[in-house]
């Protein structure tokens, strides 16, 4: 028996048929897939009888497989763990998500470490520590900058420099200062102090240090003027190099002296005049100058700190170098005492006075000066002066008075006119020392008091044949 297949024409009908069939199954799975898209139930699921539910990728329950939908038949969620609506629309609407792992993040680059240096480089571009030269070199640059007029006026670039040039000055005047000085922690170094002091007095740095002080702020005149009082008294190999300096460069003490002229910077060149003065050369030129008559002046200005300052300057021209002074003394007896009894002795001011009569205890019984001391105490007018000063209503003048009053009368050689003087006041004298007494008990001055009353007491009328 021939079998023949289906005719052409039946072929293509069950071809057809089949094709509606899929089409209508397709249809039916685009519905259900919505709905479950949608959040809606199963209800029209044509497999819901048999408990089965559309999951991705497995067998109907039937055995039919949707290929083309990509959806199957799968067991109810019950029975796979108990998924959730949710749960399932969250795995049908990613399923990428579901079936590929997240991808590794990507690693970031991490930052090179940072580099460290090299301990063999530490210290290569580190500024090299400046010796105490060094800085007094730099100083003297700035010095010579800022007395030249450093660009003074001008463009705002030269006075931001100028302001910059004089800021540095500053600092290195500040540093030389804890160089000799020493701080808070530390004691000056001798080392440090010798170089210091050579290299200043090496070249004109002292001159002009003097020269820009007026230019300087006050905070840079105080440390310029503590500076060069302290360089007078460094020694560099056991000398006073300073005073080397000033024997050659005497005209720089006509400028300190003339400072008192100046009321702004009076003090602070009255104060390096005195530490110059600490070298007996530098007493000497002052004293025999014409400038030691203009201290009679200076001592009387109305500024009471200047004439304090210009009396201290003067004590210490008179007291410090023994053997000069006597000199001086001796060479200029007439017109020196002259002025300071009729300037100072007999000042209409209490402190010029005061200040005056005890300078001139401090001369008169210095053992160097005691030919100076015989002579005056051999002049009537002099004794006149010191009566007068003993009546005063200060009890400090009184006390200085006597102290010089009482060499009048400790003279064994007194001049006839002074014991004719002493007589003819004896008993005024006599109740004047009577009540003469301060409140604090002196007894050399009590031993004193009673020596002087009773050589008064003794003195005879001279013989007027």
């Amino acid at each position: 028996m021939i079998f023949h297949g289906p005719s052409r024409q039946g072929d293509r009908g069950a071809r057809r048929s089949g094709v509606q069939q899929n089409r209508g199954l397709q249809h039916g799975a685009n519905r259900q897939f919505q709905s479950v898209i949608k959040g809606e139930r199963l209800g029209s699921c044509p497999a819901r009888s048999t408990g089965w539910s559309l999951c991705g990728g497995e067998r109907v329950g039937g055995g039919q497989e949707l290929q083309d939908v990509g959806i199957c038949i799968s067991r109810p969620p019950e029975a796979r763990g108990g998924s959730s609506p949710a749960s399932l629309r969250r795995r049908l609407s990613s399923p990428q998500q579901q079936q590929q792992p997240a991808p590794a993040a990507t690693p970031q680059p991490q930052p090179p470490p940072p580099l460290l240096p090299d301990p063999k480089m530490k210290g290569i571009f580190k500024n090299k520590p400046r010796t105490p030269a060094d800085v007094v070199r730099q100083t003297r640059e700035l010095l010579a900058y800022v007395d030249g007029g450093g660009g003074g006026g001008g463009t705002e670039a030269r006075e931001a420099k100028r302001e910059e040039k004089v800021e540095e000055l500053y600092r290195n005047l500040r540093e030389i200062k804890s160089i000799l000085y020493g701080d808070s922690e530390s004691e000056p170094v001798a080392e440090a102090c010798a170089q210091l002091t050579q290299e200043f007095f090496r070249e004109d740095t002292l001159r002009l240090v003097i020269h820009c002080l007026p230019k300087l702020k006050l905070e840079a005149r105080k440390d310029a003027t503590q500076i060069v009082a302290n360089l007078q008294r460094q020694q560099v190999q056991s000398r006073l190099i300073a005073s080397d300096y000033l024997e050659a460069n005497f005209d720089l003490l006509d400028t300190l002296v003339a400072g008192y002229d100046d009321t702004e910077m009076a003090l602070h060149y009255g104060a390096m005049l005195r530490e110059c003065i600490r070298h007996q050369s530098v007493a000497r030129y002052v004293l025999e100058s014409e400038h030691v008559k203009k201290f009679f002046d200076y001592i009387q200005l109305p500024n009471f700190d200047i004439a304090a300052d210009a009396a201290a300057t003067f004590k210490e021209l008179l007291t410090r170098h023994k053997s000069t002074v006597a000199e001086f003394l001796t060479k200029n007896y007439d017109w020196f005492f002259a002025d300071y009894n009729s300037k100072l002795l007999q000042s209409s001011n209490y402190i010029t006075r005061r200040q005056a009569i005890k300078l001139l205890g401090d001369i008169l019984l210095d053992r160097s000066n005691s030919a100076v001391m015989m002579r005056y105490v051999s002049s009537m007018d002099n004794l006149m002066i010191l009566m007068n000063l003993l009546r005063e209503s200060s009890k400090s003048i009184q006390m200085e008075a006597f102290h010089v009053f009482k060499l009048f009368v400790a003279n064994q050689n007194k001049p006839p006119g002074i014991i004719s003087i002493l007589v003819a006041n004896r008993s005024k004298l006599l109740r004047l020392f009577a009540d003469f007494k301060f409140d604090k008990e002196d007894e050399q001055f009590e031993a004193d008091k009673a020596q002087v009353v009773r050589e008064i007491s003794a003195l005879e009328p001279q013989d007027r044949t």
